[in-house]
């Protein structure tokens, strides 16, 4: 079986890393073909990779991307969970019990969602994820979650996500949502500032880096620029909970 975790460009795995950040790329809801070779889904969060990069140089962080065995979901099989806890094993195999924070668009954030159960992960940053009702949240208790998403998005929906993050918030996860003016489900419109939060969120619930141009850190901070700001109450977003 081939390796789940594959490092991002300039990074290896080793057992100097201090803490990993892992993407984690969209796919379908149902189908048991693997990725082809041309994914332009994977493709997408290459970007991302970068932008993480750079927000945790000189720290030691193995910026990775997840290998999925199937392109879909595949209803209660829910195969790119299964790779995110594969991979999560390889990373410990080497690197030991490291922090690490999950970014993933679409099917991937609701497998990094789904995922951050395991005691390593830290948080999940949250793209464009797709978060259908009912979608478990208990596991999420201590856990931080920062969901970007645009409100024209017509393949995953919003109000999904905000519903998502405020009962994530009742399971006593600190949460933020972030609506994005423009990018779509394929975050292409604004992507350089897709790319700018996504990594400085992702650094920051590391704990390497302040939150990037008033995203909320603990003190509970209110969003500023890109992001709207109301009572987080089904598809708004709001200001943070007491633990955020």
């Amino acid at each position: 079986m081939q390796a789940a975790l594959i490092p991002a460009s300039g990074h290896r795995l080793s057992q100097g890393a201090t803490a990993a950040v892992l993407l984690l790329h969209g796919g379908r809801a149902d189908a048991l073909n693997p990725p082809p070779r041309l994914n332009l889904p994977a493709l997408r969060m290459r970007p991302f990779a970068t932008a993480v990069t750079r927000a945790t140089a000189h720290d030691d962080v193995l910026v990775a991307h997840v290998r999925y065995r199937y392109r879909g979901w595949n209803g209660d099989h829910a195969h790119p969970v299964a790779d995110v806890r594969r991979a999560l094993d390889e990373l410990r195999a080497v690197a030991g019990a490291i922090p690490v924070v999950l970014v993933g668009h679409s099917m991937g954030g609701r497998a990094a969602l789904r995922a951050a159960e395991d005691p390593q992960v830290e948080g999940v940053v949250a793209l464009a994820p797709w978060c259908p009702p009912g979608e478990p949240t208990a596991h999420l208790r201590t856990r931080a979650v920062v969901a970007l998403h645009d409100e024209h998005d017509r393949v995953t929906r919003a109000a999904d996500t905000w519903a998502y993050l405020a009962r994530a918030r009742k399971a006593e996860a600190r949460v933020r949502g972030v609506r994005m003016p423009r990018g779509g489900h394929a975050m292409i419109g604004d992507a350089g500032v897709w790319h700018r939060i996504a990594g400085g969120a992702a650094a920051a619930l590391l704990g390497l880096a302040p939150f990037p141009d008033g995203l909320p850190g603990p003190a509970g901070l209110g969003l500023g620029g890109h992001a709207g700001q109301d009572g987080l109450d089904g598809d708004t977003i709001g200001p943070p909970g007491p633990q955020w």
